[in-house]
């Protein structure tokens, strides 16, 4: 009886040993950890949030000057900086490449993860499709394919729909809308892309 007694408490002190070494996460904890990361975020950049109704009031545009950032149905949060060409038949249209100049920052890290803005000699380049039921960008070249693979973050293709050749945008993307890390480790990313270039 007394061998089982010990037997029993050595077993339940392993279990609370391996317990107490379990790091692991539930996704709802991801979730929420990435929710106080955007939060944290808004706050730490004086961040104003405007609603999409208020967007539109003001012809689709955020008012730089106060910081303004529009919330999309998507879970997006978009300043335009500069809405690019004044041509409204400038957009970018289905099989258009189009070249990104950025700057990929991690909330969760707090740390630039991805960048081509201190590099000339490379520029990343996505081809933009549509079909009936969707839209979707590919990477051709650059660091975010060599990083991520080939599919655009749906955050950026988001924006698309607001801006015109030669935009600058910013963005607040989830990990739903993100690159596949973001969707795989649920961690949050601001992206400042200097320049939407459509290549002719």
């Amino acid at each position: 009886m007394k061998k089982l007694t010990l037997f029993f408490f050595a077993l339940l002190a392993v279990c609370l040993a391996f317990q107490a070494c379990d790091n692991s996460k539930t996704y709802a904890e991801m979730l929420e950890e990435e929710k106080d990361a955007i939060k944290a975020f808004i706050k730490d950049s004086s961040i104003v949030v405007i609603s999409q109704s208020e967007f539109y009031a003001q012809d689709s545009t955020t008012d730089v000057s106060r910081n303004e950032y529009v919330q999309l149905a998507s879970g997006v949060y978009m300043q335009i900086v500069d809405k690019g060409s004044t041509n409204p038949a400038d957009t970018v249209k289905p099989n258009d490449l189009v070249l990104v100049r950025y700057e990929e920052y991690g909330l969760i890290e707090k740390a630039v993860t991805s960048s081509n803005l201190n590099n000339p000699t490379v520029v990343d380049e996505f081809r933009y499709t549509v079909t009936s039921s969707s839209i979707a960008g590919l990477f051709t070249q650059g660091y975010m394919l060599a990083y991520y693979g080939s599919s655009v973050p749906a955050g950026w293709l988001v924006a698309l729909n607001y801006v015109r050749n030669g935009a600058h945008v910013k963005l607040i993307v989830p990990s739903k809308m993100g690159q596949q890390t973001a969707m795989q480790q649920v961690y949050p990313y601001y992206y400042d892309i200097h320049k939407f270039q459509i290549w002719n």
